[in-house]
């Protein structure tokens, strides 16, 4: 009876058939269709990948593992899955084509329960840390505790050390104490333009284990280590462990008789070493050579079972590009093809017949002991691991009766009144902001809620009865996680965390708070969060050049852009507390839909799908605007869907002022003013630009598709405007965030915004310089609405 260690053999033949063949069929096809592109990459990059994959997923793994695959390695993962049965042969023929599995593996695009998407490198490896501190932080929750704690593992290129995010990551898992999580680096010494340099491997050991983690170095293989063991063995050892990457990738690609030539010229003269190197063939020799620890199933399995704690530990897994394949060493691999010579003469040496290319146990010398032993595999046995969490409903908004405030620390308030209650929500929100938890606004929640640690921390100050309206305490039920300045950690954590109901079927209400500038920092992590579809409130505040005395700096122009362009996030901008209330208690709601995407009817915008949820919000503090029916429901749906009219244009409206956030004050002063010259203003007030151009759209497109009866709200509300009227646009960011309203029914508009690096000053004094106050506002009306002047 074969044993486990001969199906596994057999499983990594199979993947590396597969996954090479699924590459040259792509690239086939693409001829066909005179396509340009071209998919070298994963030919070579995958094959490094395929002994690893194949012990790990057919050996080691458990169901409540978790696992991101490097992007290159997508191939493998395929056709992994489809030997599973989880992957169709369409999708695997269609590879890297509309509608077939994915170059890259996708949460939301690929139907092979893909756990982490990846793609921009160093993200998902980064995320596994981040997912296993939020399976910490449930474990800790009584709501959550049930669950088998599960290893949070990631597959990382060498090349994907490059990449800052990596130790930036390394850093925040020391601070919680990391725990559950592997890294298995397939060091392969090449990245996308070459070689990487010498010693780069002491470099990464020496900085993990700086942040407390285990290194395992996996540099030979069983064939390597049992000839080290023979007479000689110990010089062929040395002269592999100092060879240069260079070398060593050359000598792979020329084959075995460039090995045996280079051998005996380095260390011919030593009989022992020439009677080992005798005993063994041209190809023995090559396989000999290129067996790597990491590409050796039984050295990765005896190294992969001898970690039975929780310590979290990198395998640095030295591989050879392209391995198993005629590309294998050659530096220009990452854009190289098999040529139809090479992949017909790889298809024989594999025993793969014409016409069984695609053929699942095609090769395999025992097909029905080979699929008895997938069936018995631990991490298939319970078919896809999505998990669906129920809902938590909130009971409504918060309304606050601040008769002056700023949005900021309006949503300082909420969040406190939901700290203050024993919902259900508030026991599901978790907190997180990069050392601006104070600032912006989060030091209520976190005074009543704590902050979360595994083990409780005393709070000092308050211990030895020192003043402080800070009460730091950590402790597994607190429900904020603190983290340090770095950005990009806080948008993955947010994903992470934002994926807890699917990955782990536990579900959190995740929101970040960041200085709205910095969204740009994190921003690759949060377009990684949106694009695995993660479900989180991200609130960037300050905002604008009306963080006036803080200069440039901490000034943000673009953030409008980012929340209108982000896929995956809704953007707010209020500008009163009413609406915020609004918005807050309907994001709660929309985090956690799941809908099939058709379009609302009455927005056409996809709110079902759900998403998350961006709020731009202020330090500024302005007069309230209250309305009398704050359950009026014209009132509260203008605000969801992104604007409604403060004051509605008559008849006879010559100008009308459309402005978003904290320039509100600005657009009703300046309104006042024209008001007395011209007749019938209209004030617009946009909560969402985001929304309203989204619908826009949207409804164009639906139009275009036959449904001639679509209409978004933007184009509801601008009916009501006369034609020969014009357009005034304020914002305190950039003025593309309101300028293509205009184009809606095409009038004439003037957007008023800010373009350029702020200063410091006041309020009154930015405004002015950028011209987006209310004189700015009434002397654009003079020079553009015929009438008296005003």
């Amino acid at each position: 009876m074969p044993s486990e260690l001969d199906h596994l053999k057999a499983l990594e033949q199979r993947l590396l058939w597969l996954s090479a063949w699924t590459v040259h069929n792509a690239n086939h096809l693409r001829d066909k269709r005179d396509d340009d592109v071209k998919v070298g990459g994963h030919q070579a990059s995958c094959a490094s990948m395929v002994s690893i994959m194949t012990a790990l997923y057919f050996h080691t793994l458990r169901p409540e593992d978790r696992v991101a695959v490097k992007p290159h390695a997508a191939p493998v993962y395929h056709a992994m899955h489809y030997l599973m049965g989880n992957q169709t042969l369409e999708k695997l023929q269609n590879f890297r084509g509309y509608g077939g599995a994915q170059s890259y593996p996708s949460r939301t695009k690929d139907i092979d329960d893909v756990d982490f998407s990846t793609g921009s490198v160093g993200l998902g490896v980064a995320e596994t840390a981040f997912a296993s501190i939020v399976q910490d932080y449930l474990e800790a929750k009584p709501w959550a505790a049930h669950r088998t704690l599960g290893r949070m593992v990631a597959l990382v290129g060498d090349a994907e050390l490059d990449e800052g995010n990596v130790y930036e990551c390394l850093q925040e898992g020391w601070k919680h104490d990391l725990r559950n999580t592997w890294w298995i680096i397939d060091y392969n010494r090449q990245s996308l333009d070459g070689v990487v340099h010498e010693g780069l491997w002491e470099k990464v050991e020496a900085i993990f284990k700086a942040f407390g983690w285990r290194t395992v170095v996996l540099r030979h293989g069983a064939l390597q280590r049992a000839a080290f063991a023979e007479a000689g063995g110990e010089a062929l050892r040395e002269w592999i462990q100092s060879c240069p990457n260079t070398d060593y990738s050359a000598l792979t690609y020329q084959g075995g008789a460039s090995w045996r030539k280079r051998l005996m010229d380095d260390l011919g003269d030593q009989g022992d070493v020439t009677a080992l190197l005798s005993k063994r063939s041209d190809d023995e020799l090559s396989a000999l050579m290129n067996n790597l620890g990491g590409q050796c199933i039984e050295t990765l399995t005896e190294a992969f079972d001898s970690i039975t704690d929780d310590t979290p530990t990198v395998f640095l897994a030295y591989t050879i590009k392209g391995w198993g394949t005629p590309l294998a060493g050659h530096k220009d691999n990452h854009a190289g093809l098999m040529n139809k010579a090479q992949m017909a003469d790889f298809q024989a040496r594999m025993g793969i017949a014409e016409g069984e290319e695609w053929a699942p146990m095609a090769g395999a010398e025992d097909p029905d002991a080979l699929n008895a032993f997938l069936r018995s595999v631990r991490f298939f046995e319970g078919g896809p691991r999505r998990f669906i969490a129920p809902r938590v409903a909130s009971s409504g908004p918060i309304f606050l009766d601040d008769d002056v405030q700023s949005t900021q620390a309006g949503f300082g308030k909420i969040l406190d009144a939901l700290a203050k209650s024993k919902s259900e929500l508030a026991d599901r929100i978790v907190t997180t902001s990069p050392d601006v938890t104070v600032s912006t606004n989060l030091g209520p929640w976190v005074n009543r809620r704590s902050l979360f640690a595994r083990e409780a921390k005393g709070d000092t100050f308050r211990d030895q009865q020192i003043p402080s309206t800070q009460k730091w305490q950590f402790s597994p039920t607190g429900q904020h996680i603190e983290l340090g300045i770095a950005e990009m950690n806080l948008f993955l954590l947010l994903g992470a965390a934002g994926l807890s109901h699917s990955l782990f079927g536990e579900r959190l209400i995740p929101i970040g708070t960041v200085y709205d500038p910095f969204i740009a920092r994190g921003l690759d992590a949060l377009n990684y969060a949106c694009y695995q579809d993660a479900r989180f409130i991200i609130v960037g505040t300050p905002s604008g050049v009306t963080l006036a005395p803080e200069g440039g700096a901490h000034q943000s122009i673009g953030a409008q852009l980012i929340g209108m362009s982000q896929d995956g996030l809704v953007s707010f901008e209020p500008a009163f507390l009413d609406e915020l209330s609004i918005i807050m208690d309907w994001s709660f709601d929309y985090l956690q839909r799941d809908g099939d995407g058709d379009p609302d009817e009455r927005t056409w915008l996809r709110d079902e799908t759900g998403g998350s949820v961006y709020l731009r919000l202020t330090t500024r503090q302005l007069e309230q605007v209250r309305w009398s029916d704050r359950g009026d429901d014209t009132f509260r749906q203008g605000v969801i869907d992104g604007g409604y009219w403060l004051r509605k244009p008559g008849p006879n409206c010559e100008i009308v002022i459309a402005y978003q956030g904290c320039v509100a004050p600005e657009a009703i002063k300046a309104a006042g003013r024209i008001g007395n010259n011209r007749r019938d203003i209209g004030v617009l007030a946009v909560t969402s630009a985001d929304r309203l151009n989204s619908g826009w759209t949207a409804a164009r497109r639906a139009r275009v598709r036959g449904n001639k009866g679509a209409k978004s709200q933007i184009e509801r509300l601008m009916e009501l405007v006369p034609r020969d009227c014009t357009l005034i646009t304020v914002t305190d960011g950039h003025p593309a965030t309101l300028a293509w309203i205009g184009g809606v029914k095409g009038h004439a508009t003037t957007p008023l915004g800010v373009e350029h690096f702020g200063q410091t000053g006041t309020i009154r004094d930015l405004y002015r310089h950028f011209q987006i106050d209310a004189e700015a506002i009434v002397s654009a009306a003079s020079h553009l609405s015929p009438g008296k002047v005003i």
